[in-house]
C-alpha cells in the first residue's frame, strides 16, 4: 500500500494543466447503461481492486485526472465516468428508458451507477462527488453488496432540499426553481468565481458546449428533494468517508454532523467545492487510508 507523503505541499505545487489529458495507459471505453451509453475512463491493472470516482452536476471524468495516477501507483484499477446527460455522456438520458421518461430523476442516475459497477468486478470502492454522492448513498442502500467503501466529497449533508444549509444565501433557495438555480450555478462557473487556471476555466466552458441544459436543471431539482437515507446508510457496516472543505458551500459543521450520524470519517481540506482538483493527494491519502479498512 502505497500512502502518500507530504501530501499537502504537493497539492500546493499543483499548477495549471490541460484538462483533457489522462495519464499514459488509461483506456476510453462506454458502458452500456439503461439511459445510453456512458463515456468512461480506466486505468490501472485489469485484475487490481476497483476505484470508482463519479463526478457530480456540471462535472465530468475528467475531475479525476490528478488522482487516477496516485491510484493505479498505489496498485487499483480506478475509473470514471461521465452522468448522463453530462460531456461525452450527453446523448444518455431519459429518452432511452423502456418506456421512456420526460424527466433526468433519481431512478435514472441509480440505474445507471449500478450498471456501470457490475460491468466489472464488485465490491468496489466509490466515490460520489457532490450531487453524484446523492446518488451513490442511494445506491448502497439498495445494493450494499457492491461497495467496499464509500466516499462522499463535498456531497451535501442533509436531505431533503439540500439547498437551505449553504452559506449565506441557503435560506433564500426555497424562493427559486430548479431551473433559476440552475442559472445560477453555470453563471458562477461559467464567470469563474472560483478562481480557475486559464486551461481548467477554457475545459470547463469547452464541456458545457455538451453538456444538456435540461439535465443541468432536472439535477437541481433532485437535490432539492433528496430522498433521506441516512439511517439506512448508517446501518450499513463498510468504511465511510466524508470529505469536505473549509471553503465548501455548506459549512463543515454540517459535514462534521452528517459524517458522525452515518458513523464516517470526516476529512476537511484547505480548498473549495472540488479537492479532488486541488488537493488530489490529500484526498487520495486518506482515501487509501479508508481502504485498509475495508
Amino acid at each position: 500500500m502505497t500512502i502518500i507523503d507530504n501530501a499537502r505541499e504537493r497539492d500546493e505545487a499543483i499548477r495549471d494543466l490541460d484538462w483533457h489529458v489522462f495519464p499514459a495507459g488509461a483506456e476510453r471505453d462506454v458502458v452500456a447503461a439503461p439511459s445510453g451509453l456512458l463515456a468512461r475512463v480506466t486505468a490501472g491493472p485489469a485484475d487490481a481492486p476497483r476505484v470508482l470516482l463519479v463526478p457530480g452536476v456540471t462535472g465530468s471524468k475528467e475531475d479525476f485526472i490528478l488522482m487516477f495516477p496516485l491510484f493505479v501507483a498505489a496498485g487499483y484499477r480506478v475509473e470514471s465516468y461521465d452522468l448522463a446527460g453530462q460531456y461525452e455522456s450527453a446523448q444518455a438520458g431519459p429518452q432511452n428508458l423502456d418506456p421512456p421518461r420526460a424527466r433526468y430523476d433519481y431512478r435514472l442516475f441509480i440505474d445507471d451507477m449500478i450498471a456501470v459497477l457490475t460491468a466489472s468486478d464488485t465490491p468496489a470502492h466509490v466515490l460520489g462527488y457532490s450531487f453524484a454522492g446523492l446518488v451513490a448513498q442511494q445506491v448502497l442502500v439498495e445494493r450494499p453488496e457492491l461497495f467496499a467503501s464509500l466516499t462522499l466529497l463535498t456531497a451535501p449533508p442533509a436531505s431533503g432540499q439540500v439547498f437551505r444549509g449553504v452559506k449565506r444565501i441557503g435560506r433564500f433557495s426555497d424562493a427559486a426553481s430548479p431551473r433559476t438555480g440552475a442559472s445560477l450555478l453555470l453563471w458562477g462557473i461559467r464567470n469563474n468565481l472560483n478562481r480557475v487556471g486559464p486551461q481548467r476555466l477554457a475545459f470547463v466552458r469547452e464541456r458545457f458546449a455538451l453538456t444538456r441544459r435540461d439535465s443541468v436543471d432536472d439535477i437541481v431539482g433532485l437535490m432539492m428533494a433528496t430522498p433521506d437515507v441516512v439511517d439506512a446508510v448508517a446501518a450499513i457496516p463498510i468504511p465511510k468517508l466524508v470529505a469536505s472543505s473549509a471553503h465548501d458551500l455548506w459549512p463543515v459543521a454540517q459535514y462534521r454532523a452528517y459524517a458522525a450520524r452515518i458513523g464516517a470519517e470526516l476529512a476537511v481540506y484547505e480548498t473549495g467545492h472540488s479537492p479532488c482538483e486541488t488537493a488530489p493527494h490529500q484526498l487520495s491519502r486518506d482515501m487509501l487510508a479508508l481502504f485498509a479498512g475495508a
